[in-house]
């Protein structure tokens, strides 16, 4: 279980945030603060793997907090958090990357985006306590796991009909595929289904591998992204 502490300055609002936690698999509360003050005890008291953590508390800011802790415990360092918080400007954003955010969740928010979050963030400790060496397609499966799965959600729903119609055409593929078998699929020319599948994967909705035949030409293959 995924030791969880909800740090708010609002009771009602850590309050929820602690049944919705409550509710994802794998998860468990073992406490919720209402200031810096009180999340800085109860992280040395009640040991959490995770902090849900608001920007603005009474006495100190979250990210304040964090650095406390960093500098506390430089050799064990601070517990992963998600910061939740109603700031938008870009500098809080930025402190937070910078900081070592697992996620920056804008309030308000629903539960399932916040629900899509954890669950990335519960496979990614999975796929980091199994992983036995850190090569790189390792480090690149580490990193792209914590991306929430609901930001991909928002951008399918944004795409062009063919565009969409080429994603899925990927995504349903068990092997690999090239743009020539997008293409012959959907009934469009080769290089429209190139153009539309080198936009997905610089959005990061598509993985492109090079596949080296006897020729020494890569050929582009395309499948659905690695989580």
């Amino acid at each position: 279980m995924i030791r969880t502490l909800v740090v708010d300055d609002d009771f009602h609002v850590a309050s929820a945030h602690a049944r919705s936690v409550a509710k994802v698999p794998g998860f468990l509360v073992v406490g919720e603060a209402h200031s810096a003050a009180e999340a800085h005890e109860l992280v040395t008291t009640a040991t959490p793997d995770l902090l849900l953590l608001d920007m603005y508390l009474p006495d100190r800011t979250g990210l304040d907090l964090v650095r406390q802790l960093a500098a506390e415990s430089p050799e064990t360092g601070v517990p992963d958090f998600i910061l939740i918080t109603a700031a938008r400007d870009i500098e809080s954003v930025r402190a937070a990357i910078q900081l070592g955010a697992i996620y920056y969740l804008v309030k308000p928010f629903a539960f399932q985006a916040l629900r899509e979050q954890l669950e990335a963030y519960r496979h990614w400790r999975l796929r980091l306590s199994a992983a036995r060496e850190a090569d790189q397609d390792t480090v690149d499966t580490l990193y792209s796991m914590l991306r929430s799965p609901a930001g991909d959600a928002r951008q399918r729903r944004r795409l062009p009909a063919t565009m969409a119609r080429v994603l899925d055409t990927v995504d349903s593929a068990t092997t690999a595929v090239s743009a020539a078998d997008v293409a012959e699929n959907l009934g469009v020319s080769r290089p429209t289904a190139q153009r539309y599948l080198a936009i997905l994967v610089q959005r990061g909705l598509v993985d492109l591998d090079l596949a080296y035949g006897a020729t020494g030409r890569p050929e582009h293959r395309y499948s659905a992204r690695r989580r």
